[in-house]
């Protein structure tokens, strides 16, 4: 095996896509502090049972884990950076009322998360904490989109759902636990799904159950059908209307390019040792995943000794700048090596204006250069004067 082999699903980022990650990922920062969220950037590594904690098994299988030999505690490479934030927000800044973080940054996974998934995600998102009511989800909604509208995205959906309902009805069927309902449900399987229930008592809990892979798709009429077969109580109720202020929101209307579509999912069981309530997820054309998650998350830093209401969302970088149309190579201005100091403030105050000077190294002068360059810094006389490129160089 050659050793610069990567490993499975793992790749290099080259020029051109780096670039355009990179300037995807500051206007996307630029965006979330417009809304006055704090940028914060967690360490890569911690102690397994800390990056855990809250969120259980659901991460348990993606971390890469290892021995710290200073203390012999096994560590973990996250795989999510939310839990992070919850531990900062709960156990680090300990402030009072809301707080609204931010953070980018690589994730690894133990496994991807699907065939053309890679294993080292770059994360984005935004997390607020201490307010429960439904505003604060509508924020993080219209954020994410809005995150769609500065990259360019021409068409989103939106699917909602509400671990709530799937928990509620679950409780209800004795015998039959969460841990192998909810995978069957998320991967809408009606057949497996009938298979488990076999044995609960028939019911209107057990009917719900079975109907929930169904009850996906255009918003009134899942709605409609929903009233029709769920249980009325108080939980389920609540949950139904919440999920249909969420979708009636203006936060989620189409507009500025982008043209939103919203769906229901109540089948929809992800995340279910983690989330709380109402949760979402963004898909655009030509991903067969979603480009962005989220969803509300509640008490998760009582762990960390402070439990607080708490909701956000996270996005793929990678995957969101990779829809990004190619750019042309950037034009920049040819600039020949030498000590002359009058040269040295010209190309100075010419970067300091933001303009691209390419100092061609002596014996590189006819090689390609990485940046288009269109112009030349010539001296005249005793200055040194910025020219359109003649076609002989």
């Amino acid at each position: 095996m050659p050793r610069w082999l990567l490993p499975e699903s793992i790749s290099d980022i080259l020029p051109s896509e780096a670039r355009r990650i990179e300037e995807l990922r500051r206007r996307l920062l630029d965006l979330y502090r417009t809304y006055g969220y704090e940028l914060v950037m967690p360490p890569m590594i911690e102690y397994l049972d800390s990056l855990l904690t809250g969120s259980g098994r659901d991460l348990d299988l993606t971390t890469f884990k290892l021995i710290d030999q200073l203390s012999g505690r096994t560590m973990g490479l996250r795989a999510d950076i939310t839990p992070q934030v919850a531990r900062i927000d709960a156990h680090l800044l300990d402030r009072a009322g809301v707080v609204r973080l931010c953070y980018a940054g690589h994730v690894l996974h133990a496994r991807p998360a699907g065939p053309l998934s890679t294993r080292e995600p770059l994360q984005i998102g935004a997390e607020l904490y201490g307010h429960a009511g439904p505003e604060a989800d509508l924020e993080v909604v219209g954020m994410l989109l809005q995150s769609l509208r500065v990259a360019g995205v021409p068409r989103v959906r939106i699917d909602l759902g509400h671990v709530g309902i799937v928990r509620t009805l679950i409780a209800q069927l004795p015998g039959v636990g969460e841990d192998e309902a909810f995978p069957l449900l998320q991967a809408k399987d009606s057949p497996g799904l009938a298979r488990l229930l076999s044995g609960a008592p028939d019911g209107p809990a057990r009917r719900a159950v079975l109907a929930l892979p169904g009850l996906f798709g255009a918003v009134p009429s899942v709605l409609a059908k929903a009233k029709a077969v769920l249980p009325a109580s108080a939980q389920v109720t609540d949950a139904l209307a919440q999920l249909e202020r969420l979708a009636a929101a203006p936060q989620l209307a189409s507009g500025d390019g982008l043209e939103v579509g919203v769906a229901l999912d109540l089948g929809d069981a992800r995340g279910y040792r983690y989330h709380s309530g109402a949760i979402f997820a963004a898909y655009v054309d030509g991903l067969p995943n979603a480009i962005g998650r989220g969803g509300r998350y509640d008490n998760v830093g009582a762990a960390f000794g402070r439990a607080r209401p708490a909701t956000g969302f996270s996005l793929e970088l990678r995957e969101l700048a990779g829809l990004l149309p190619e750019r042309p190579p950037a034009p920049a201005v040819r600039a020949p090596w030498g000590t002359d100091p009058g040269l040295a403030d010209a190309v100075r105050a010419l970067r300091a204006q933001g303009e691209i000077v390419v100092q061609v190294l002596p014996g590189h002068e006819h090689e390609q250069q990485e940046f288009e360059c269109d112009r030349e810094l010539a001296k005249q006389g005793a200055a040194w004067v910025v020219r359109p490129l003649r076609g002989d160089h």
